[in-house]
């Protein structure tokens, strides 16, 4: 199913995403060589440009032709790598997408000045597009994807940590920077309130799917799947909803010892094994996936307001993909 879904957007996408690749490249500043490696390093090491073609084909399905949605659409590329990199020196990340994370090649120093010049790069595309709107949405994304990393990092290692609690640290990592790229393209497109509306919601919901699949990778996935070993989040101490919703549901024998793991992050292979064991228990890799794929059901239904067309097809796929993927 997933080399399916997986396949079939690539097929469906293939000119768009040479096309994507060739402006990331171009819009590297070239007077600048140390930022161009140590970008390069991350934004050409795997990347599957879902956020660009979200705002592509948000546009396109909005009746976008005006021909400039691949130049606009790689900010929001830009700004996903800048996190990302920002994100590795706070949480002393050894690798990323299977090869050592930049601040490890180069230095934390470096690699901060580099994230905030790709965040003026997008703040740059976002000016060109002459869209106030689209400057306003990139500005509320940066500010809440701030506080998301912020109240992250205020919560490491919260044994209480609740569902709504963790629902807003995702709401702002990760779901307000697809939901940005599918507004985006329907601000750009001059689309109506409720075309808008529905594409941001679309976008939401996406997400939210996305990173709650995330979170489920850390525990089912496979070291050469991920690029890094299993187990990151709970070594650097992040609660997700799978162990959330386990702990809330554990024998009491068993919750202390999901805590002591939780708060002993060296921990053996055997007692991963039987920390997941007990995730499967106690439901909550189970809960996770079914609210994942919630998500996703919410948001193909936003786009029951649009016409069948290919950008509908290729927005419906990647809504399933944010869940069924291995990486």
């Amino acid at each position: 199913m997933t080399k399916d879904l997986k396949s079939r957007i690539i097929e469906l996408t293939r000119k768009d995403l040479e096309k994507v690749e060739t402006a990331l490249e171009m819009q590297l500043d070239p007077n600048l060589e140390l930022v161009r490696e140590i970008a390069s390093h991350l934004i050409f090491s795997g990347g599957k440009r879902l956020r660009p073609l979200l705002m592509i084909h948000s546009a396109r399905l909005c009746g976008y032709a005006n021909g400039f949605e691949i130049e606009f659409s790689t900010l929001f590329e830009y700004l996903h790598a800048a996190t990302l990199l920002h994100d590795d020196v706070v949480d002393r990340a050894d690798t990323r997408r299977g090869k050592k994370a930049a601040h490890i090649q180069w230095s934390a120093p470096k690699v901060v000045l580099t994230g905030d010049f790709l965040l003026a790069r997008a703040l740059d595309l976002a000016a060109r597009t002459r869209q106030p709107d689209i400057v306003t949405v990139i500005a509320g994304i940066t500010r809440d994807m701030s506080q998301g990393e912020i109240n992250q990092l205020e919560k490491k290692g919260k044994l209480d940590l609740t569902e709504e609690e963790y629902l807003d640290v995702i709401e702002k990592k990760t779901a307000v920077l697809i939901q940005g790229a599918c507004h985006s393209g329907a601000i750009l497109a001059r689309a109506s309130g409720e075309k808008q509306e529905a594409l941001k919601q679309y976008g939401f919901h996406t997400g939210m799917a996305f990173q709650m699949a995330d979170d489920l990778l850390d525990y089912t996935g496979t070291k050469e799947a991920l690029g890094k070993i299993p187990g990151a989040d709970i070594r650097e101490g992040k609660l997700t909803l799978p162990v959330i919703y386990s702990l809330a549901h554990a024998s009491p024998e068993d919750r202390a010892w999901m805590e002591k793991i939780i708060t002993d992050p060296v921990f053996k292979p055997t007692e991963f094994e039987r920390f997941t064991e007990k995730l499967i228990q106690y439901k909550g890799i189970d809960y996770t996936r079914q609210c994942a794929q919630d998500h996703v059901q919410k948001a193909v239904q936003c786009l029951e307001e649009f016409e069948e067309e290919p950008s509908k097809e290729i927005l419906g796929l990647i809504a399933g993909y944010s869940i069924e993927r291995k990486v």
